[in-house]
């Protein structure tokens, strides 16, 4: 008579089964390059909102200064330019964790249809840039009213 014997996986196939785990987690559930890190550009968190007349653009570019960020629009397109410079470290000091970024940065956002890129206005405080762009006289939703016969 054939005994029924249990099957176990060998360690192999175990560890092998907890990289893939690992990989999936990393690219699905914390988005980025590979093993999670990010380079300066992915720093660089971006929102966009929209209203009827006009859309809003905010950056988070802490310790950047005003004058050494580059914003251009070319056509639908917002290109965002700066960088983050280096602190310099101290000597002999060991760092036991650095996750801050250093480096030129570039982020480029396709804004909504109907901006108009002419009359829009920055301002910067506090490590925050924001762009109010107004959109264009036929971008912006027209009502009309229903008449009954």
């Amino acid at each position: 008579m054939a005994e029924i014997v249990r099957w176990e996986a060998p360690r192999e196939l175990a560890s092998l089964r907890d990289a893939m785990d690992r990989l999936f987690e990393e690219s699905f559930v914390r988005p980025g390059p590979a093993g999670g890190w990010m380079g300066a550009a992915d720093m660089l968190p971006v929102d966009v909102a929209e209203w009827d007349d006009k859309i809003v653009v905010t950056a988070s570019a802490p310790g950047v200064k005003p004058e050494e960020i580059e914003v251009t629009v070319t056509g639908d397109l917002l290109t965002i330019k700066g960088e983050f410079k280096s602190e310099e470290k101290e000597e002999g000091a060991n760092y036991l964790r650095q996750e801050r970024r250093y480096g030129s940065f570039c982020r480029q956002v396709r804004l909504p249809d109907g901006a108009d890129a002419d009359n829009a206005q920055a301002a910067f405080e506090n490590g925050v840039l924001t762009l109010e762009i107004p959109k264009r006289e036929s971008a912006k939703a027209k009502t009309v009213k229903v008449t009954t016969k």
